[in-house]
């Protein structure tokens, strides 16, 4: 981030973007070529919206994809594989490193939620100057940010991933902990066809991308 919070960690969770591989609910209606151009279009409008931040690494899917990301989104990141596992032993295991490399506040995001502005990246690092947790929910029941101040293992463990119940399910887990925790506001993921309509007519047409 900025000198004032040198010690916090941005990690954005994201995939090669193949054909096939991305977006596959959407790809269920537009085809695989149009929801990939979708997928790409969304990832670069999300970090156009966090130009500006330092300290933000990609943590990336499959484990070959390095060189392709490096070569699409360029060298202004750090990037590392995520690892093998479930999203939540993912997560863990991001967080974990995190604090391992000496920050005190760490923040993960995903690549659905192309809405996501550097002010809610800094709205969640001040949050947990005061609390254990940050969320930032999902209108579909999930979040599109979580922060922690330390590993909390609880929270990633038998969760219902990709499921309406992962916001809820998390918050029963953070009060069952005792742990302090705040929500910022509510953003929607882009997932099906209506969802990429109606986040398409809003944002300028970069060459090549089209909703279908």
């Amino acid at each position: 981030m900025n000198a004032k919070s040198s010690r916090t960690k941005l990690f954005i969770f994201l995939k090669a973007p193949r054909p096939g591989q991305v977006k596959t609910r959407l790809a269920a209606s537009i085809g695989a070529e149009a929801a990939q151009r979708a997928y790409k279009t969304m990832v670069e409008h999300l970090l156009a919206n966090l130009r500006g931040l330092t300290a933000v690494q990609l943590r990336f899917s499959p484990e070959d994809a390095e060189h392709e990301l490096r070569a699409w989104l360029g060298r202004g990141f750090e990037y590392r594989w995520q690892g093998n596992g479930n999203l939540g032993e993912r997560l863990q295991k991001a967080f974990q490193e995190g604090f391992e490399e000496g920050n005190e506040r760490v923040t993960i995001i995903g690549s659905d939620c192309p809405y996501i502005t550097s002010e809610d990246i800094e709205a969640a690092f001040e949050s947990l100057k005061t609390n254990d947790v940050v969320l930032g929910p999902a209108n579909d029941g999930g979040y599109w940010l979580i922060g922690l101040r330390e590993v909390q293992a609880c929270l990633f463990q038998d969760i219902p991933w990709s499921t309406e119940a992962v916001l809820e399910t998390t918050l029963k887990r953070i009060v069952d902990a005792r742990l302090s925790h705040q929500c910022l506001r509510s953003l929607s993921d882009i997932d099906n066809e209506k969802e990429w309509d109606g986040y398409y007519k809003t944002i300028p047409k970069p060459s090549g991308s089209v909703p279908g």
